[in-house]
């Protein structure tokens, strides 16, 4: 265990980051799992309302660090081409 004042403040420290990054990337997770629902269903109704809200907490866990920035265009570029390949259907 820690012993100096200021190594038991980083202890204090991490652990609210880490609660906080959790819930983000939980978050995350969530958006982009209703998403996915919404395009297996195929509505594409749905999924176009909820795609610029699925993209802003794409990019800000991105600038956040909780995922790389590759990986938010990676996640943004697959969920796109597939609400364009329902909505030509």
């Amino acid at each position: 265990m820690a012993n100096t004042v200021s190594s038991l403040k980083r202890v204090r420290i991490t652990e609210r980051r880490t609660a906080i990054n959790r819930m983000r990337k939980s978050r995350l997770r969530h958006q982009i799992r209703a998403m996915r629902r919404l395009l297996d269903q195929k509505d594409a109704q749905g999924a176009t309302k909820l795609i610029p809200g699925t993209f802003s907490i794409v990019d800000r866990a991105a600038k956040w660090g909780i995922i790389k920035k590759n990986t938010a265009a990676r996640y943004k570029s697959r969920l796109t081409l597939r609400l364009r390949r329902i909505a030509a259907a």
